[in-house]
């Protein structure tokens, strides 16, 4: 089965869980801190994924790192997931525990990149342009900022890319010109 699949299934039963218990909100900060952590630390993510390393190591070192700083729920989760030898999968668990509460909750993540930061006026358009694109009310948008764009947007909403920067139609306009669709008069 593969890992993305595991877990997705293990974030839906970790979500209702935590939903069932009354400690949601609790879990999702849990989970934020474990996949900002599993992020900006490459060793860890690759101490997860290595065969070699026994896993009573591994869970003792999910503790000494998130001891303290996470629920007894998401404690107990990270015993489970090294029990049934799933460690692996806990690097796409974060995001999939995300991505399941985000539909739980009705809210709709868009990315978008620009030249320049967005200005409030420039941010509740596209706001508004994403509600509209998915019908959802509740609208989280990060921002990103790619001068190499040199004017315009590029935004996802899952995963449709809407492109409206200059770099795009530049690029655009040279393959049209590369076609060279006039005739030479003769």
């Amino acid at each position: 089965m593969s890992e993305i699949r595991v877990a997705s299934r293990y974030a839906k039963s970790l979500l209702d869980l935590a939903e069932e218990q009354g400690t949601l909100e609790q879990v999702k900060a849990d989970m934020d801190l474990f996949s900002k952590t599993l992020t900006e630390n490459r060793d860890l993510r690759l101490l997860l994924r290595n065969p070699i390393v026994k896993h009573d190591k591994k869970l003792a070192i999910l503790r000494a790192v998130f001891g303290g700083k996470v629920s007894l729920l998401t404690e107990k989760f990270f015993t489970i997931i090294t029990e049934k030898n799933r460690e692996s999968a806990l690097e796409f668990i974060g995001s999939e525990f995300l991505i399941q509460y985000n539909a739980l909750r009705g809210v709709q993540v868009a990315e978008v990149t620009t030249a320049t930061p967005l200005s409030t006026y420039l941010r509740a358009e596209l706001e508004q342009m994403v509600r509209q694109q998915t019908g959802l009310q509740q609208v989280t948008l990060t921002e990103k900022v790619d001068e190499s764009l040199i004017g315009g947007f590029v935004l996802r909403i899952g995963d449709k890319l809407i492109d409206d920067s200059v770099s795009f139609r530049l690029r655009k306009l040279r393959n049209q010109f590369s076609k060279n669709p006039y005739q030479p008069l003769v």
